[in-house]
């Protein structure tokens, strides 16, 4: 089903055991031509049919036989590579549309399973899956699809009302196939739908787009576990010192552009950012960016913590470190009082004094976090001088150096931010983005100094990430 113009029949050699199937009658008629021309199939195994609408009466009698018979049904494979449209876009997701109209839920199979499949029913692939299994019951499947149906909570219900043994599973990026756009994995999964078992894990392998093996990756469900946005969320401050806004969204690799830190709050998944929360607040985007995201782990969760972290505080200050100086830190310092400057004047040379000497007052234990018995443990304890690892003294001399630079210019503004910095040396382009170089040579060699003293840092940050069970490996 979902045969298309038959390029997925290709290497399947046994004509008088292939059937073909589609929605449009035009995609027919092509696979009717190559046949002509060839194609190893059978005029009359290849028809029109519409898997969400139309009753299995319509089908060839020959394979109605099969499907009505539980014997053979036994060795039916049902192959399919059904479209990905869902129901819901990115503007659905943000209050600023609506669904996408007949998309998903203008057939029968929607209306007949959403009650037993829940979310998942606005996706068309879940619907083609979900009539096979209760329809079609006790058959093989092997489909091609995203593989949010083993890791999206929105398939939660799906995985539970149609359990069946997972066999073997290989992912490609997607944009192997024609017309796919976006970084993120395409699986190929072979199911035994007499089986029924939930899943768990699966050691999938992975191939790159010309067909070479990469690795082997472990893939989860995340059922039984909280993500990391509810462990954020117990941190949350209304009653300190705001000194920032951290934007939050999703738990997955997929929205980690959108984890910043910065000045404005458009109460749009956003939290307060204040001295309580200063430390969770740079663990959360340091283990959101210190990995770099691609196309394999596009899906991964980030999940709730263990308790283990709180006792290490070399990893906190880590984080920290990593916080002040990546370019998640979108803090600005032109229309509000910038409380992210990790120096002292003396240490920079500053023009003038700094507004805000919260951010070195901290470091230095000056400033007591109401919190910080939760977070370190025990009972509450005077703040004492943060301790930094050698990875992160190294960024913080880096960042100085290119603090130095930047109050050497004539026009600085004395409370600049990292990403005023930026900004003065890279400006902007005609649409307004912040360019990605500077003609000044200086900083260039500064800037990416500092990018690579944070890379080792991130590369120190990343195995705790694992190790505290922010994420499964």
């Amino acid at each position: 089903c979902a045969a298309g113009t038959g390029n997925l029949l290709a290497g399947l050699t046994n004509k008088y055991n292939i059937w073909a199937s589609t929605l449009d009658i035009a995609d027919v008629n092509v696979m009717k031509d190559r046949i002509k021309n060839g194609a190893i199939l059978l005029e009359d195994h290849v028809f029109q049919f519409d898997f969400l609408n139309d009753d299995f009466t319509k089908l060839p009698q020959e394979l109605q036989n099969i499907i009505n018979d539980p014997e053979k049904r036994k060795k039916l494979v049902m192959y399919i590579n059904p479209p990905y449209a869902e129901a819901a876009s990115a503007k659905t997701v943000t209050g600023t549309g609506e669904n996408k109209a007949l998309t998903s839920i203008d057939n029968k199979t929607y209306n007949l399973y959403k009650g037993f499949i829940s979310k998942a029913s606005n996706e068309l692939f879940s619907q083609f899956l979900v009539r096979i299994y209760y329809e079609i019951n006790n058959c093989m499947v092997a489909n091609f699809s995203k593989l949010k149906i083993l890791q999206s909570s929105n398939f939660k219900d799906f995985r539970k009302q149609c359990p069946a043994q997972l066999l073997k599973l290989f992912v490609v990026p997607a944009d192997t196939f024609d017309n796919v756009k976006g970084k993120f994995p395409i699986g190929f999964f072979i199911w035994d739908t007499s089986i029924k078992s939930v899943f768990f894990e699966i050691d999938a392998d992975v191939f790159d787009s010309s067909q070479n093996y990469i690795e082997t990756k472990r893939i989860f469900t995340y059922d039984s576990t909280k993500y990391i946005n509810q462990w954020y969320s117990s941190h949350y401050d209304l009653d300190g010192f705001e000194i920032g806004i951290m934007n939050t969204r999703g738990n997955d690799f997929q929205n980690q552009n959108y984890i910043r830190i910065s000045t404005e709050n458009n109460f749009n998944h956003t939290n307060i950012i204040t001295e309580n929360n200063l430390l969770v607040s740079s663990i959360y985007i340091s283990v959101r960016h210190c990995i770099s995201a691609n196309w394999l782990n596009d899906r991964d969760q980030f999940m709730f913590p263990s308790s283990d972290y709180e006792k290490d505080k070399i990893f906190i200050s880590e984080c920290l470190t990593f916080t002040l100086f990546d370019n998640s830190n979108n803090i600005r310092g032109t229309n509000h009082t910038n409380h992210w400057i990790p120096f002292t004047e003396e240490e920079v040379n500053a023009r003038g004094k700094f507004a805000s000497h919260f951010m070195t007052d901290f470091i230095k234990g000056k400033i007591q976090p109401e919190q910080q018995d939760d977070l370190f443990g025990g009972e509450q304890k005077k703040a004492e001088p943060m301790m930094f690892s050698p990875e992160a003294q190294a960024v913080f001399n880096a960042g100085r150096e290119l603090w130095l630079y930047y109050h050497k210019q004539p026009r600085c503004n004395v409370n600049a931010s990292l990403y005023d910095i930026r900004e003065h040396f890279q400006g902007r382009n005609d649409k307004g983005k912040m360019n990605n170089k500077s003609e000044d040579a200086v900083y260039m060699g500064l800037i990416t100094h500092l990018r690579s003293t944070l890379k080792v840092l991130a590369n120190t940050i990343a195995p705790k990430v694992y190790e505290y069970g922010f994420l499964k490996k």
